[in-house]
């Protein structure tokens, strides 16, 4: 599964989690990392989470674009991990 991460900024309110959070699970994608910061002035949320799935991650971005609290949201691939490193050879 292709793994990404988003970062999004949003507004510090008690129930935007809560709502990105759902948008996530019906979108597909399962949330493998999740960290949240409190902006210098206390009015927005940095909240950076990692998610995995085959479908694509525009999916589940554009509809995290469009909640009302969300500012800001940036999607970036990650790399999977390098298989070479675990391989035995006989």
């Amino acid at each position: 599964m292709k793994q990404h991460r988003l970062n999004i900024q949003t507004s510090a309110r008690p129930d935007v989690l809560e709502r990105v959070l759902r948008v996530v699970r019906h979108r597909g994608f399962r949330l493998c990392a999740l960290n949240m910061a409190s902006g210098a002035d206390s009015q927005l949320l940095q909240v950076t989470m990692t998610v995995e799935s085959e479908r694509p991650i525009q999916l589940l971005s554009t509809q995290l674009d469009k909640l009302h609290d969300v500012t800001h949201v940036e999607a970036q691939l990650l790399e999977p991990a390098s298989q070479s490193a675990f391989q035995i050879r006989a």
